[in-house]
C-alpha cells in the first residue's frame, strides 16, 4: 500500500465528516427544546435565557450559526458544554481514553475466543462438536451487549456479588494520571494495585461488549475456513501428507482471516456505539455515558464534540482494518 492511497483514503474521509457535522448540527437545531432554559431553570427570567443564548450565539439563525461553528472546527475549537460550562475538547480528552481502554480490550476478548471457536468448529467440521460450537455461536449472538451487561450484573454482581459493578476502579486508590490511560499509565508506573482494580473494574463491560462480537466474528471466521478447507490447495497438502490441524494453521487460516477481518472492523465501529449503552449500565465514566448526560441536558456544542469524535474514530478504524488487510493479503499489498 502506497503513501498516495493512504493521503487519498484521509481525503475521501473528509467529505463523510463534512457530512456527519452537518447532518448533527442541522438536527439539533430543528427538535423540540431549549437547552438554555434547561440548564437555567425556572427561576430564570426573560433577560437571563436571552443573555445566556447570546452568550452561545443560539439567537443568530441556523446559517449563521454553522457558519461560526465551522469557523471554531477550523482553529480546533470544539465550543463551550452548556451544561458542565467547561471546554468541549477538555471533557473530551478526558473521556475519551476511558472508552478507548474499554473497546480495545473488548476486541482482545472478541477476537481471541471468536479464533479459538471458529478453529475448533473447522477442525470438527461434520461432527457433534461442530454442531456444539454452532449452537453456542446462535445464542450469544441472539442477545444485544446491553442485555449481556444487565444479566452478567444479576448473576455475577447480585446473585453472586464476585464482581463489581460501577465505576473504574476502587474508590480507595488514588491515582493521579496524566494521560487518563489508568491500565496503561498504571503498568508503566509499576502501579500494579490500580491495574489490578482497573482491569476488575473492565472484566464485565467488556464481556458485555464483546460477547456479540465474538459470535459474529467466529460464525464468519468459521465458514471462511470451510470454504478454505474446500480449495484444490488444501486437497493437495493433505495428499502431501499434512494433517488437518496443520492445513488449517499453517495455510487455511491466513487466507480465511481477510474477509473475516474486513467484517470484524465493521463490527468494531458498532462495538463502539455500543458502549453508550454498556457504560450507562454499569457507570463507566467514559464518552458513552457522557454521551447520553449530553442528549438529556440538550447541551449541543458537547454532541456536536461527541459526534465528530465518534465520527473520527469510525473512519480511523476502517484505515486500520485497510491497512491489515493489505498486509494478510499480497494480491492488494502489491496492487
Amino acid at each position: 500500500m502506497s503513501y498516495p492511497y493512504l493521503i487519498n483514503r484521509l481525503l475521501l474521509a473528509l467529505p463523510t465528516l463534512a457530512g456527519a457535522v452537518t447532518i448533527i448540527f442541522i438536527l439539533l437545531r430543528v427538535v423540540p427544546g431549549d437547552p438554555i432554559a434547561m440548564m437555567t431553570g425556572p427561576g430564570a427570567t426573560e433577560a437571563d435565557i436571552a443573555q445566556l443564548r447570546a452568550h452561545y450565539g443560539l439567537d443568530q439563525s441556523i446559517a449563521h450559526q454553522f457558519v461560526i461553528y465551522l469557523g471554531q472546527l477550523i482553529t480546533g475549537d470544539l465550543g463551550t458544554s452548556i451544561s458542565l460550562r467547561q471546554d468541549v475538547g477538555e471533557l473530551i480528552a478526558g473521556r475519551l481514553p476511558v472508552t478507548i481502554e474499554l473497546v480495545v480490550i473488548a476486541m482482545l476478548i472478541a477476537v481471541g475466543f471468536a479464533l479459538i471457536l471458529a478453529l475448533k468448529g473447522a477442525f470438527w467440521r461434520g461432527r457433534w462438536p461442530e454442531r456444539m460450537v454452532d449452537s453456542f455461536i446462535g445464542v450469544i449472538v441472539a442477545i444485544p451487549d446491553f442485555l449481556w451487561a444487565l444479566s452478567l450484573i444479576l448473576v455475577l454482581g447480585v446473585a453472586i456479588p464476585i464482581m463489581p459493578i460501577f465505576g473504574r476502579m476502587d474508590l480507595a486508590l488514588s491515582f493521579d494520571s496524566w494521560t487518563n490511560f489508568y491500565l496503561t499509565e498504571s503498568l508503566l508506573r509499576g502501579r500494579f494495585e490500580v491495574t489490578r482494580s482497573v482491569l476488575y473494574h473492565m472484566v464485565l463491560p467488556a464481556v458485555s461488549l464483546a460477547l456479540p462480537l465474538m459470535a459474529i466474528t467466529a460464525r464468519v471466521l468459521k465458514s471462511c475456513l470451510n470454504a478454505e478447507m474446500n480449495r484444490e490447495y488444501v486437497t493437495l497438502a493433505r495428499t502431501r501428507g499434512f494433517s488437518r490441524l496443520k492445513v488449517i494453521y499453517s495455510q487455511a487460516l491466513r487466507n480465511a482471516l481477510v474477509p473475516a477481518t474486513a467484517l470484524s472492523g465493521v463490527q468494531f465501529t458498532f462495538l463502539i456505539g455500543g458502549t453508550v449503552l454498556v457504560e450507562r449500565i454499569f457507570g463507566y465514566p467514559g464518552i458513552g455515558n457522557m454521551a447520553i448526560d449530553a442528549v438529556i441536558n440538550r447541551d449541543l456544542p458537547l454532541i456536536q464534540g461527541l459526534v465528530l469524535t465518534f465520527a473520527i474514530l469510525f473512519i480511523l478504524v476502517n484505515l486500520l482494518i485497510d491497512l491489515f488487510i493489505t498486509f494478510l493479503d499480497p494480491r492488494l499489498r502489491h496492487a
